[in-house]
């Protein structure tokens, strides 16, 4: 009986149990599950499994539009198993095992399944794919075209109803506008503090923010380190109005690419390397803090996913996705030929011929080629031509093809491009903004100032309209109503304001009203890294080098030249004077509005590097003399002038663009009292058959308050820490 018991009980007459023991069990299961996990490493290491193909055949539940699957995509497939409760009390537990499981890829984690569900699924009378396509082309018919209200319509407007861009509403690039003009050395200004430069701008940042939500959205799982092409990409941006066939510093670890001063967009133009001021400078008031983070929280609301595929696009998103894996890596060339034979095989596929048009723009900087690049931007407004081309893809591109005419030298092209864009898109103010920068660009100020009137009617606190509209009152010389609006343009903290020209024409604004107010602001542009110091207001630097107010001849290295110039005052003197004689008035006015009241006039005789030959056969002995000394002559940042100054004359204190130069001052004609120089804060006086040598970087300011006119010969050298390749290939000012 007893031994009944125990085989009841699962045990057998020689005491040994029928069941696996504790420790059996276990080593069973640990065998399990470590099969169980080299089998997974195995399909990931040797790639069994082809995710790409799997996530882009999924590409035919795309329901929302957005590109790709994803929960919002399952709850309609859920929606039309079982009804709108159980889709939403599934679509939860699909986001719930999503989070709690962070190491499976995005659509893989949205693609599990419970039980429950394959169950429900299973017995489906019909094939559920056959139900559901059918029910996404009903809600692809609704959606997709609606996501943009005014901008395009449904499907069967057909073309009519995307935004198009004509061909012939683009201008054409001619010879000329491949290159810079080229100017009559008179017509240079050594500081053209109110003309418009090319920058890297906001668009460049609305560029790159939806080229990487388009990458993320097509390739959310993708691990593998790639190449940074897009900031390789933007490194050239920064280089813009320079064309690739000239030579180009390329800055060494400590130091970043120059902005060249004929061009603009996001990146700050503050320095050729981004100057991130310590933790401790970079307090600021909690109400401009708040600023700031509403600024931030405004961009991530503008910043959603763009839709950028068609219905055909989805078809073949597959191939799509493959070619922008290999533009994304950095294998540019492989990228061109495979979008090519995309577009080859799909040519009315816009996504497609926009990959292309990226991967030219890629290969353009990678061969520093203006002639592919010309091409690319040729691609960018083909893609807008095309039929049924999303209204996002379309801004994209006319963006890029605008932002790359730029680039180009290609200022009214850029403009044409822009002029379409807002007729395409005429509620979107950024686009307008970008428009009042095309027209800056040209010079245009009038017609610069109408768009941003008409933008801040509509939108009043608009801050990069308003930095923009202060900027425009203060070139006509509107001084007092020109501050406000660049004050509260800057402190609404909005993309594109945080710009060190703003810092820098707010604060000189107050100083000629005589706002003490002025240092704060410049104080405030020095802590977020705009300038090097309240007095260092140059907006073009390399980082790094030397700076002081006052130089030694010794300091600078340049005593021969400073030896020469003293040795020959009298003879550079007397030639200056022969010019200042005669009739046809060389010396020309300064008109960079940098007086606040008198006369100042300028003889040039070197500009960028440049001879002006036509000014030295009126000063021969003085050039010769100059020729002997390329660390002058040869400064593609600076000068070699006559300056003559009259009596009641004073200007306004004002930095130069650069720190890469240092200047001197020979005095020639120099009355006994009323004229003198301050540099930062320490003031001097010129002597005749002296040199004066200061870093013009600095703020300085001048008065004439003699009985007669003061002579002084100017000569810009490099500054003496700038290597010979810096010097050869530093974009010129």
């Amino acid at each position: 009986m007893a031994e009944d018991k125990e085989t009841r009980h699962g045990g057998h007459k020689n005491e040994r149990k029928g069941g696996l023991s504790g420790s059996s069990f276990f080593t069973w299961f640990m065998v399990i599950a470590l099969l169980g996990v080299w089998t997974s490493v195995a399909v990931v290491w040797f790639d069994l499994v082809d995710y790409e193909e799997v996530l882009g055949k999924l590409g035919v539940y795309d329901a929302d539009g957005d590109g790709d699957f994803d929960v919002d995509d399952a709850k309609v497939l859920l929606e039309g198993t079982g009804g709108v409760a159980k889709r939403k009390t599934k679509a939860k537990g699909l986001k719930e095992k999503s989070a709690s499981e962070p190491t499976v890829p995005p659509e893989e984690a949205e693609l599990h399944i419970e039980p429950e569900e394959q169950a429900h699924l299973g017995t489906e009378p019909q094939n559920i794919e056959d139900e559901v396509k059918e029910q996404i082309q009903s809600l692809l018919h609704e959606t997709i075209y609606t996501e943009h209200g005014e901008d395009l319509q449904q499907e069967e407007d057909g073309p009519a109803g995307e935004p198009q861009a004509e061909d012939d509403d683009f201008l054409t690039a001619t010879d000329s506008d491949d290159r810079f003009e080229t100017l009559e050395p008179e017509t240079f200004h050594e500081e053209t503090e109110d003309s418009y430069h090319v920058e890297e701008t906001v668009s460049q940042d609305y560029n790159q923010d939806m080229e990487d939500i388009i990458y993320e959205q097509e390739n959310p799982d993708s691990s593998e380190p790639v190449v940074d092409d897009e900031r390789l990409h933007h490194d050239a941006d920064d280089l813009a109005h320079q064309h690739y066939e000239e030579q180009v510093y390329e800055p060494s670890e400590n130091e970043g690419i120059e902005i060249s001063d004929s061009v603009v967009e996001d990146s700050n133009i503050t320095s050729e390397e981004a100057r991130v001021p310590p933790a401790e400078e970079q307090q600021e008031t909690p109400e401009v803090n708040k600023k700031r983070d509403d600024a931030e929280q405004k961009e991530k609301v503008k910043k959603k996913k763009p839709k950028l595929l068609n219905k055909f696009d989805k078809t073949i998103k597959a191939e799509l996705d493959a070619a922008e894996k290999l533009r994304k890596r950095g294998k540019t060339e492989e990228a061109v030929n495979a979008f090519k034979e995309l577009v080859r095989k799909y040519p009315l596929s816009p996504r497609a011929r926009y990959g292309k048009a990226q991967c030219e723009d890629d290969l353009a900087e990678k061969r520093r080629s203006n002639e592919v690049l010309r091409g690319a931007v040729e691609t960018y407004q083909e893609v807008a031509s095309l039929p049924d081309v999303p209204a996002d893809l379309v801004k994209l591109s006319l963006k890029r093809r605008s932002d790359r005419q730029q680039f180009l030298g290609h200022m009214r092209g850029s403009l044409l491009t822009l002029q379409r864009l807002v007729q395409l898109f005429p509620n979107d103010t950024s686009l307008k903004n970008d428009l009042g920068v095309g027209y800056l660009l040209i010079g245009d100020n009038d017609s610069a100032k109408k768009v941003y009137e008409e933008v801040l009617n509509v939108t009043p606190d608009d801050g990069f309209a308003k930095v923009h509209y202060g900027f425009i009152l203060k070139a006509q010389n509107r001084i007092a109503e020109s501050i406000p609006y660049l004050k509260e343009g800057i402190e609404s903290g909005d993309p594109g304001t945080d710009d060190g020209r703003f810092y820098f024409h707010l604060g000189d604004a107050m100083q000629r009203v005589g706002n003490k107010e002025a240092y704060k602001w410049y104080e405030l542009g020095h802590r977020r890294g705009h300038f090097a110091s309240v007095w260092q207001r140059s907006l073009y630097n390399v980082n790094g080098l030397k700076a002081q107010p006052w130089w030694t001849p010794k300091e600078t290295g340049y005593t021969e030249l400073v030896k020469s110039l003293e040795r020959n005052w009298k003879l550079i003197r007397d030639e200056g004077l022969a010019v200042m004689d005669r009739a046809k008035g060389l010396f020309l006015p300064e008109d960079e509005n940098l007086r606040e009241k008198g006369d100042w006039s300028q003889f040039t005789l070197w500009q960028q590097g440049r001879k002006n030959e036509n000014a030295c056969k009126g000063a021969p002995k003085t050039c010769t003399l100059l020729e002997k000394f390329p660390e002058t002559t040869g400064c593609r940042r600076g000068q070699i002038k006559y300056s003559v100054m009259h009596p009641g004359t004073h200007v306004w204190p004002h930095t130069g663009p650069t720190n890469c130069r240092l200047r001197m001052h020979l005095g020639l004609v120099i009355p006994r009292e009323g004229c003198k120089i301050r540099c930062a804060n320490e003031t001097k006086t010129w002597e005749e058959g002296k040199v004066l040598i200061f870093d013009d970087s600095f703020e300085h300011e001048v008065w004439q308050d003699a009985s007669s006119f003061r002579l002084i010969f100017i000569v810009d050298v490099w500054h003496p820490e700038l290597t010979p390749q810096q010097r050869l290939s530093l974009p010129a000012i």
